[in-house]
């Protein structure tokens, strides 16, 4: 059966196939291409504030077509095992799903109450929420998939500073490692931060060469320019290469203020980072 997949916006992780629709209302190509093959609609929400948008989707695909599911990550529900290419571009991949921690600003372990080691698929790009959060094994068996790919690893789910052990840092410096991850969203990950810049130095993994890099959480409520831009000179201090995430609600609401604005796009834009951390550090 031919399954339309159906999102709401488009990301880098969207998939591109012929059967992917980026927010559009059907249309009589649609029904004409699938009329015959009794087609299976999925509307795909990455997104809570896009929900909205998919509703209006769900409600107009069903008037042409009989089968029409939607759902995703922003109903907060438990998901399965991972379909290379269904969801995400090929290329990303999830091996776990879940994240022991229980962090305010993350919906992660409502969505996921335990820890799920998956089936491990191919990918370079690796989603997870908590990969180091799985056991030994399970992660040096994503290590010697990702031994296999033609394209350089990228862990873009985060790697959590504080679990990052030495026998770590041997695996990363195994593969072919493009870019990944840490995170610096509150106060407590800011030395394990520390350490973990020291350890993947070690392993040629460093801001110099942008392979180590962090999220900087901003915007948050009672967040201020200056409290960002400290958090933001800290990480480049511990060694990492600073991105700054907007901190968004369950609405998708920011702080609209335009320092906010300037100051997202000083920190999120890989060129004018490469500038601007020069000057802090």
């Amino acid at each position: 059966m031919k399954v339309l997949r159906v999102f709401p916006r488009k990301t880098k992780a969207t998939p591109i196939d012929a059967n992917v629709v980026i927010n559009r209302m059907p249309n009589l190509f649609d029904e004409a291409e699938q009329i015959n093959t009794s087609p299976q609609i999925n509307i795909s929400v990455t997104f809570s504030w896009d929900i909205p948008r998919a509703e209006k989707l769900y409600y107009a695909w069903q008037h042409i077509f009989p089968n029409v599911n939607y759902g995703g990550p922003a109903f907060n529900e438990p998901s399965g095992e991972f379909d290379p290419g269904m969801y995400l571009k090929e290329g990303y991949t999830i091996t776990s799903r879940g994240c022991p921690n229980k962090c305010w600003f993350c919906s992660v372990w409502k969505r996921e109450p335990k820890l799920k080691e998956l089936e491990i698929k191919p990918g370079y790009n690796i989603l997870d929420d908590n990969l180091l959060a799985c056991s030994d094994q399970h992660i040096k068996d994503v290590f010697e998939m990702l031994k296999q790919q033609r394209e350089p690893a990228i862990f873009s789910g985060g790697i959590e500073a504080k679990l990052l052990k030495p026998w770590h840092i041997d695996l990363f410096a195994s593969i072919r490692l493009k870019e990944l991850f840490c995170a610096y969203d509150t106060p407590d990950d800011y030395e394990p931060l520390i350490e973990a810049g020291k350890m993947l130095k070690q392993a040629n993994i460093t801001l110099e060469n942008r392979k180590a890099r962090a999220y900087v959480l901003i915007g948050y409520p009672n967040d201020t320019i200056e409290k960002a831009e400290k958090r933001i000179k800290q990480t480049i201090e511990a060694g990492f290469f600073p991105f700054a995430m907007r901190y968004r609600d369950k609405d998708g609401v920011v702080l609209k203020e335009r320092k906010w604005n300037l100051f997202q796009r000083e920190w999120a834009n890989p060129k004018i980072i490469a500038v601007n951390y020069k000057k802090l550090s």
